[in-house]
């Protein structure tokens, strides 16, 4: 443009600044950076950003630019916590605006995953979210899912992406482990090396987009006693792999090495992603996407290493996931009317499956709608018998149901889909039987928000108001003080427990019948309403609350079942203070409200700036008792109450994991989860269920009920 416009160059410039200026500035941003035509800007919110793009936009299309010289700018927005120094903003928040920006073309508004999940929850006028995938940029690490923000009356459509690379591995390569490894390059098989490379391989790709360490490959390849040279063996190993499959795929990737394979190029990924899929689509479509799927199976999985120990969980998890599959392709097929036909194959599947449940459920519904309604409850009297013996349980609640249902002559009975997942409450009830699981409770604060902004006056300016952003107006023009007293009085009173808490106020008697641990339950609330409900339950429990404020701040205390409370000055030491076996403990990760007249335990993670110094502070490892720690890295956890919108979920994840996956399988329950809130989720290896709360724990309750004391788990 510099060449074409000459001596018009600066006035061009000129509009283009001025535009920029007028129209971020109006929508609440600041100006912290300005280099010949690039802009930085932030804004309190990501809703007012995105305004404020759009706006930017609409006026540089409106202007009248030279006709050789029409000005289109391509804008990035991302929601973080970046560092803030003299010099302005810094980190790698910053980074990653710059390189979501640098992907685009003129005109177009491209939005990081982040920004994208705050605005999901917002109406926005105008303007739509649209989401563009995964994509590489150059610099990140990981990929990146970029959305772009579709302005009303604007172009949009732009060509692909400027990105450094997508997410697939090198240009054809296949990579499959549902079966013998292969790897196909488009042109056939590829020749994979001896064992120990294969080995490698796997393991990377049972992993893959995350680094896999050092010290777990060289355990995993040469087990608990290494030879010396096993380092640089390793270091050969991956060598080998790179000149194979292109130095791009394999990268060193603290603390060990990463690949990079996108779910579509590996079938377990593609696998997922048709179950995912299918489970949205429509009664045809859902039975063609779940047989694609099946068809990826083309023997055991990881079949050459049966016998080794680190693929023992995989091949367990992998063969969970095929007869998931059949489960929900058999529903399919009975949805569709083939009931008859599917007689043969589930007898088949239940004599290879006996205690799985589900697979006996469709046999029962598929001989009743074939008119073997007597068959179909011999099915059922016959799975009785096996639980029974082998396990010393009742058939669940849903095989009770159904069998009551063909004993009506119901005409109308569904499959098993139809209803809230079987497998889902089995899965949790098993687990929580094992003493494995924490819940994560949190907090409707939308009364709160309202009465803290009636009472201070907070100008709302047409905006969805936030409890953070009350809260930090609260103590900016008043004072902590009174949003404290404020705080204090708004939650000093006997709230009611929820069914939610009643029922896990409830469980302390079946874990001590069966020789289990207590509960650690994890809760965002600042109320009493969970003490409560144990309390009217006869149960004592301890309580352990972070300190937001004052000379304790990061610390924990702990207020003991008769109301004493100490500082948890070194938590990797405390310990016997602390016991699972003698009370419930209720970890209040955001503070909580003192009902007595000292206060002396009273703090509260409220304000956006208790936010960011919450994320700044260290790992949530480093401040909890050392017991409690050691319960968290070791549990599956049950998410109750939160949607991508509340800052509690964000800070939660980010304080115990960071962006890393769980640990162990996890659960989270919503009422009506949206399709960006199931994809947060689904990174994080986080099943999600729709369901309201009231049901969920009266449905949890019954299969807890059905599995007596004595009953192998």
């Amino acid at each position: 443009m510099l060449t074409t416009l000459r001596d018009r160059y600066g006035e061009v410039l000129g509009a283009h600044r001025r535009i920029l200026r007028e129209t971020l500035t109006l929508h609440g941003g600041e100006e912290v950076d300005t280099q010949g035509d690039a802009f930085f800007y932030v804004f309190a919110r990501a809703r007012a950003a995105a305004e404020a793009a759009a706006a930017a936009q609409r006026a540089l299309a409106a202007h009248s630019w030279p006709e050789d010289a029409r000005v289109r700018v391509r804008m990035g927005l991302h929601t973080g916590e970046p560092a803030r120094s003299d010099e302005g903003y810094h980190g790698l928040g910053v980074h990653r605006a710059a390189r979501i920006m640098a992907a685009g073309h003129g005109g177009q508004v491209l939005l990081s995953q982040a920004t994208a999940a705050v605005l999901s929850d917002e109406e926005l006028d105008g303007m739509a979210v649209r989401d563009l995938g995964e994509h590489r940029l150059k610099d990140i690490a990981r990929p990146e899912r970029i959305h772009q923000l579709v302005v009303d009356g604007l172009p949009d459509d732009f060509p692909s992406l400027r990105t450094a690379q997508s997410e697939e591995a090198g240009d054809g390569l296949e990579f499959r482990l549902l079966g013998p490894l292969e790897v196909d390059g488009g042109g056939g098989l590829l020749e994979l090396g001896g064992p120990k490379q294969r080995a490698l391989l796997t393991l990377l790709l049972l992993d893959a987009g995350r680094a896999v360490s050092t010290d777990r490959l060289i355990d995993a390849l040469w087990g608990e006693q290494p030879p010396r040279t096993a380092p640089t063996s390793l270091q050969n190993l991956v060598s080998q792999l790179r000149k194979l499959l292109g130095p791009d795929v394999v990268v060193t990737k603290a603390p060990g090495y990463l690949i990079r394979v996108g779910p579509s190029r590996l079938d377990i990924g593609r696998a997922q992603l048709l179950l995912n899929e299918a489970k949205a689509a429509e009664p045809g479509e859902r039975r063609g996407k779940l047989r694609d799927a099946l068809a990826l199976w083309r023997g055991p999985p990881l079949e050459e290493f049966g016998y080794e120990a680190f693929a023992q969980g995989e091949i367990a998890r992998l063969e969970e996931l095929r007869l998931t599959l059949l489960e929900e392709r058999i529903d399919a097929d009975i949805e569709a009317g083939e009931a008859k036909e599917l007689v043969g194959e589930l007898e088949a599947l239940v004599g290879e499956h006996p205690l799985r449940e589900r697979f006996r459920e469709q046999l029962m519904l598929a001989l009743y709608r074939s008119g073997r309604q007597a068959e179909a409850l011999e099915i059922f009297q016959e799975g009785r018998r096996v639980l029974v013996d082998e396990l010393g349980i009742d058939p669940s609640p849903r095989l009770q149901q159904l069998q009551a249902a063909i004993l009506r002559q119901e005409i109308d009975l569904e499959p098993a889909r139809a209803a809230p997942a079987q497998d889902h409450f089995e899965d949790v009830a098993r687990t929580i039987l094992q003493g494995r699981v924490v819940p994560v409770l949190g907090a409707d604060v939308t009364e709160l928000t309202v009465r803290l902004a009636e009472r201070f006056g907070y100008p709302a300016d047409g905006e969805r108001a936030t409890l953070p952003l009350v809260a930090q107006f609260v103590a900016v023009m008043k004072g902590s003080g009174p949003l404290y007293d404020e705080l204090h009085e708004l939650l000093d009173a006997d709230l009611p427990p929820t069914p939610l808490h009643r029922f896990f106020a409830s469980l302390p008697p079946l874990l001590r019948e069966r020789g289990l641990p207590l509960q650690l339950l994890v809760t965002t609330s600042y109320d009493t309403a969970l003490e409560r409900a144990f309390a009217e339950a006869g149960e004592t429990f301890d309580v352990v609350s972070y300190l937001a404020a004052g000379r304790d701040r990061g610390r924990f205390c702990h207020v003991d079942p008769d109301g004493t409370g100490r500082l948890i000055e070194e938590p990797n030491t405390y310990a016997t203070e602390l016991s699972l076996e003698r009370n419930t403990v209720i970890l209040k990760l955001h503070g909580q409200v003192e009902r007595t007249a000292a206060r002396t335990w009273e703090s509260f993670v409220v304000t956006e700036d208790d936010y960011i110094d919450y994320l700044a502070q260290t790992e949530v490892a480093a401040a909890v008792p050392v017991s409690l720690a050691a319960k968290l890295r070791r549990s599956h956890f049950l998410f109750l109450g939160y949607t991508m919108a509340d800052w509690n979920l964000r800070v939660i994840l980010h304080r115990l994991w960071g962006d890393q996956p769980l640990s162990y399988h996890s659960w989270a329950v919503q009422p009506e989860p949206k399709p960006l809130e199931r994809e947060f989720w689904h990174r994080r290896d986080v099943d999600v269920l729709e369901l309201s709360f009231e049901q969920y724990a009266e449905i949890l309750g019954e299969y807890l009920a059905a599995n007596p004391a004595g009953a192998r788990t």
